[in-house]
């Protein structure tokens, strides 16, 4: 591998442990090549098959699909300037992340580019790194997922910060009329005696663009669209959870009515082994104007195979206010490196 071009030993990457020895030395000369401060090679491949029952319009209905597909390069120079770039191949080619910043100390660092905005806890983690195989419905219902601008990030004496510009229009390039989407988070980490974790965070954000879509929703903004929510997640060796709040409030373009969206969920779970994690959810979304109301609840387990190979299988049970309830099963395959 080292005599062939560094893009194409990445892609043969997993074929070499497929095929080879799949030891853990073979993992840790893998990443003694391929990561390093300066540059970080990952690399994610994801299966995914899903079931509904009973409604062909659940949870995708019944197919095999690619989840994330995922090459990713990143890295901090000695000059302390740092660099993302992440590309999606699950259809065509598309640039997912694509950073540059500047890191002023340890604790404060200025990025600009394309990343995520900082307003959901459970948008935070890589989706190799999620609880479920989906994320909570108020994360695509509320927030584009990528963001084009530029962010301000620290952290001090358990206190960490994140205010942000961006043109407000998701992965678009340009911003179609000049106005900003303003962002902020305010987070704390308290350490506990039992060698857990708890963190509180506070997010809050305005969308000044006009004509902007709401998350996956269909449903248009017609301006100062304001986003506000807060978490608290809860870390240790045996059990976690995560409770989080998020509502947006705009007028609905082209009604003149005011419309909100709130969402809300719980998850709990316990590392029942150092390979396998059992975890439940309870997911709440709902709009004023229509008076759409509906709670899903997804049951989860979690299963590392390997350093490099896991496991997931979700059961989801949703309950929709004035209409049947639906329910479907999904299964993960996954490759991270």
């Amino acid at each position: 591998m080292k005599k062939l071009p560094l893009f194409i030993a990445v892609l043969l990457m997993p074929l070499s442990l497929a095929f080879g020895q799949t030891s853990s030395d073979t993992v840790d000369d893998l990443k003694d090549r391929f990561k390093s401060e300066e540059f970080n090679v990952g690399l994610l491949l994801q299966s995914v098959g899903v079931l509904s029952l009973d409604d062909d319009n659940f949870n995708g209905g019944r197919q095999f699909e690619l989840g994330a597909t995922r090459l990713d390069f990143k890295g901090q120079l000695p000059s302390n300037f740092v660099y993302r770039m992440q590309l999606d191949f699950r259809r065509s080619m598309s640039v997912m992340d694509a950073q540059v910043g500047y890191r002023f100390s340890d604790r404060f660092r200025v990025v600009t580019g394309m990343f995520k905005p900082f307003l959901s806890a459970d948008l935070d983690p890589s989706p190799a790194a999620t609880d479920f195989i989906n994320r909570a419905r108020l994360v695509g219902s509320m927030l584009n997922s990528r963001e084009l601008g530029v962010t301000a990030l620290g952290e001090t004496e358990g206190f960490n910060y994140r205010f942000g510009i961006y043109n407000g229009n998701g992965r678009q390039l340009g911003n179609d009329d000049n106005r900003f989407l303003y962002t902020a988070r305010f987070g704390y980490q308290v350490n506990l005696e039992d060698n857990g974790t708890v963190d509180f965070g506070l997010n809050g954000a305005v969308n000044t663009s006009e004509g902007e879509s709401v998350g996956n929703t269909g449903l248009t903004s017609a301006g100062d669209r304001t986003i506000y929510g807060a978490f608290v997640k809860y870390d240790s060796d045996t059990f976690f959870g995560t409770v989080e709040f998020l509502q947006t409030d705009f007028e609905l373009a082209g009604s003149g009515l005011d419309e909100t969206i709130t969402g809300f969920y719980t998850t709990v779970g316990n590392n029942l082994t150092d390979q396998t994690q059992l975890l439940a959810r309870w997911d709440h979304l709902s709009y004023d104007l229509t008076g759409t109301d509906s709670n899903r609840v997804v049951l989860g387990w979690n299963y590392q195979a390997t350093q490099l190979v896991s496991f997931q299988v979700n059961g989801l049970l949703q309950f929709n206010d004035g209409v049947d309830n639906q329910a479907g099963i999904s299964g993960n395959l996954q490759f991270y490196f």
